[in-house]
Order: C-alpha cells, then sequence, then structure tokens
C-alpha cells in the first residue's frame, strides 16, 4: 500500500483532490481511499498498485501534477511511516535566521556573510572553507553580543508544534546544526529537543578569536550525527525524518527514510525526494499521518 499526503491552505473542497484520484486511477492505482487529516487543509489517498511499487508514480511526477497549485505533497509506502527520529537542521529550517549574519551585523559585514552563506548553502563553495571566512570576519567581537542575539532568534511556524508532537508519541528529536552551540542549545531548551549537535565558537578574553572549534560539523557529519542515532536508538536510517534548507543537509536528507527540504535551496530543492515549499514544519506531522486532532502544542 502507499500514500499520497495533499497539504494546501483550502485543500479540502477543491478540485485538487478529485483530479489526484483521477491522475492515480489512470496510473493503475486501485482501492483508493481518502482520509481527512485535517478539515480544510491536508488529506491521505491511500491506494494500492497492482504492478507493484516499481510502477508507482514517483513524488516528481505528483508535483508536476500540482505544480499549478500552492500544495505540498509526499508520496511514500504506507508500512512504517510514523518514524522514531527526528533530526532537523537548525538556521532557516527551525529558526527563520542564520545566526552567523546576525552576529556579522555587529562588526558591520552582514551583507558579505549573508552572500557567503547563500553560496555555501547553495553548495556553491566548500561548507567548511565558506564557514572559517565568514567567523575570521569576527575575530574580536565581545562574547556578550552572543547573548544579545538570543532575543533576535525567530523559531520557524510550526516548530514548537512539531517537536511537542512527535516527543508525545515517543520519539526522540534532535537538533543538529553547522551554526553554533551557543545558539543551539538555547533552541533545544526552548523547544523541547532532545538533544542539539553543532560547532563551537572559540573565545579568549571574553572575545571571539575568529575560529571554530575541531571538528567542523558539516555535511558528512551530520549523516555520522544520523548514523549514531539510529545505532544508539536500535534504528534503521529508514525509520528516521529528516529536515533541512542547505547544501550541508542533503546527504542526510537522501539516508533518511523520509529526508525533506524544507523551504530548500534550489539544488536542494531539486535534489531532495521530499519537500515542503509553501507550508510549515507542521507539514512534517503531515506527511506522517498526524491528524491535526492529535497535535500538541
Amino acid at each position: 500500500m502507499h500514500v499520497l499526503t495533499l497539504v494546501a491552505e483550502g485543500l479540502v473542497g477543491s478540485s485538487l483532490p478529485e483530479q489526484a484520484r483521477k491522475w492515480l486511477a489512470d496510473h493503475g492505482a486501485v482501492d483508493m481511499e481518502t482520509t481527512l487529516l485535517d478539515p480544510e487543509r491536508a488529506i491521505d489517498i491511500t491506494f494500492r498498485h497492482p504492478e507493484g511499487p516499481n510502477r508507482t508514480p514517483s513524488s516528481s511526477e505528483i508535483r508536476r501534477l500540482c505544480a499549478a497549485h500552492p500544495v505540498d505533497s509526499a508520496l511514500q509506502g504506507l508500512e512504517a511511516r510514523r518514524k522514531r527520529l527526528l533530526i532537523a537542521d537548525m538556521e532557516s529550517t527551525v529558526i527563520e535566521n542564520e545566526m552567523l549574519d546576525e552576529l556579522a551585523e555587529f562588526v558591520g559585514a552582514r551583507d558579505q556573510v549573508a552572500a557567503i552563506t547563500e553560496r555555501a548553502m547553495n553548495g556553491e563553495l566548500d561548507f567548511e572553507a565558506a564557514l572559517e571566512e565568514r567567523v575570521s570576519l569576527l575575530t574580536g567581537l565581545e562574547e556578550d553580543v552572543l547573548r544579545s542575539c538570543l532575543d533576535r532568534i525567530r523559531i520557524d511556524p510550526g516548530a514548537a508544534t512539531l517537536v511537542a508532537t512527535l516527543k508525545s508519541h515517543g520519539v526522540y528529536t534532535a537538533l543538529v546544526s553547522g551554526g553554533f552551540t551557543f545558539f543551539a542549545d538555547h533552541v533545544r531548551d526552548r523547544l523541547g529537543f532532545d538533544e542539539s549537535r553543532a560547532n563551537r565558537l572559540l573565545t579568549s578574553d571574553s572575545k571571539l578569536t575568529g575560529r571554530v572549534g575541531r571538528p567542523i560539523l558539516d555535511r558528512e557529519a551530520k549523516v555520522r550525527a544520523l548514523d549514531e542515532l539510529c545505532e544508539k536508538l536500535d534504528l534503521s536510517p529508514d525509520n528516521a525524518v529528516t529536515v533541512g534548507d542547505g547544501a550541508n543537509d542533503l546527504s542526510m536528507l537522501k539516508k533518511s527514510g523520509l529526508g525533506v527540504a524544507y523551504h530548500g535551496k534550489p539544488h536542494v530543492a531539486e535534489a531532495a525526494d521530499f519537500r515542503i515549499d509553501h507550508g510549515d514544519l507542521s507539514t512534517l506531522l503531515f506527511f506522517q499521518g498526524f491528524p491535526s486532532s492529535e497535535w500538541r502544542t
């Protein structure tokens, strides 16, 4: 059995669910059933494909079908759909900010740093080299500035509901960021993640040295985090949901059972098997079959 999930404002009552059912039927789907996940904006269409999974329509085909509508979709197997581990990127995912850009404002280099950040997240630059270049511009910045930046953190819509709901169902939640421990630990505690991993900004005499502690948490370190947490919890990566927006998230997204590019950079969105282009992070709950009536806030 497979399930197609559609999520969009005003979805229920529109013509799109029936268009999707017809399209699935035209592609050989049988035994279709529609379930409301939310009274207005989310449905599941479960179906069977007699010719086997290799003939089942792909997620990219579904996206093309829905291209004219602001709808997020996920097509996946019904079995083991609810995952046991969440690994989330932090910046531009769980929070709206890029905290290195915020820090750079205090040394008059926000635009310069933001441009490097954008290129790194698009996969145009080596992540480690780009991180070191940006952090070097912060040399001599007072450590107290880090604390003042905490007030700038803007939690992305749906993040608190996502974490609270998954934890209420026994899911282990981890924040794994290429950013910095000072901010990741704060967001971890604020939202209730079970753990956080990030890079360390080095200081001396209460000032930033312009260097990052080793080892640097990069693209491959995120995959190692997935492997380590799966081993710790005695899970397969298929039992994990991962979410992120940048190039350093892509390997992690590709290895997990439900790897979702969240408003991803173009290269990442194109390569990821699952995407959220329109909705907020609570869409991840719909993708796993949690009706809004089961959500925790």
